[in-house]
């Protein structure tokens, strides 16, 4: 464990397994791979949508959870007639109802592996995750049987400003429980900058309406996983892990996948 001086002088213990930056980049390259295909994240973020209306309502401005996915569809240049339809079908009487659905287990070499879902026929979607934890040798557990290996996160990325205090921001979000460890990162396709930053899901909205407030545009806004007991592999079987969780991603249902492997 280790201990890290606040701003104000409180101190906080986080796990060794919170360097940022390595989380980062991994989960990056994964989005990377994961929504790689423009139709399945669209798909994806239409799943999202009818859940944020079903809990929240349709009106964006009532509605932060709506308001966050909608800017991580701005983000991924989904058309707004896109965004416009999925919101209206969410509030269709036929509408078919998502369920979030998470889905635990072991994977080759003892890797745990944790499958993040939205779905609106649970039958279909747990045969298909059993049948790739299958192929590859692995075992599908139960619900929240290896929950305590991850630490549920929320996840927030905002573009960067020119007279942004990250000092002032970590030290106004850290009641939040905003992390004092945060990602940046250039991307030069958009030239822009971007900051992410972690803090307790249960604050997800205060959050949220923190960095609205203060004008700082989100690019996204989600809930993530974070490993805290890192599995040592070897290169081999690192690309074995990577497959199966290439696999996985596949699935339409199949919104996020994370594993513990180091």
């Amino acid at each position: 464990m280790q201990t890290i001086k606040c701003y104000n002088k409180r101190k906080i213990t986080i796990n060794n397994s919170y360097k940022m930056g390595r989380a980062f980049e991994f989960r990056k390259a994964r989005k990377l791979k994961r929504w790689g295909n423009m139709a399945k994240t669209f798909t994806r973020l239409g799943k999202q949508i009818a859940i944020a209306v079903a809990e929240g309502g349709p009106e964006p401005e009532n509605n932060s959870r709506l308001r966050a996915i909608i800017a991580t569809c701005k983000h991924e240049n989904m058309p707004k007639d896109n965004i416009d339809r999925a919101i209206k079908n969410a509030m269709g009487k036929d509408k078919s109802t998502f369920k979030t659905m998470t889905y635990e287990g072991y994977g080759p070499f003892g890797v745990a592996i944790f499958v993040d879902t939205l779905t609106d026929n649970t039958t279909r979607t747990v045969a298909d995750v059993r049948s790739i934890f299958n192929k590859f040798s692995g075992t599908l557990g139960t619900m929240g049987s290896l929950a305590y290996l991850f630490d549920h996160l929320a996840q927030f990325t905002f573009k960067k400003t020119e007279n942004l205090d990250m000092d002032e921001l970590v030290l106004d979000l850290i009641d939040y429980g905003v992390s004092d460890e945060f990602d940046e990162e250039f991307d030069e396709d958009k030239e822009e900058t971007t900051i992410t930053i972690y803090g307790d899901p249960k604050s997800f909205a205060l959050i949220q309406k923190y960095l609205e407030d203060h004008g700082l545009e989100i690019v996204s806004a989600e809930f993530t996983y974070i490993p805290n007991d890192l599995k040592e592999v070897t290169d081999e079987q690192r690309e074995t892990i990577d497959k199966m969780v290439e696999r996985l991603e596949e699935f339409d249902d199949v919104q996020n996948v994370y594993t513990n492997m180091k």
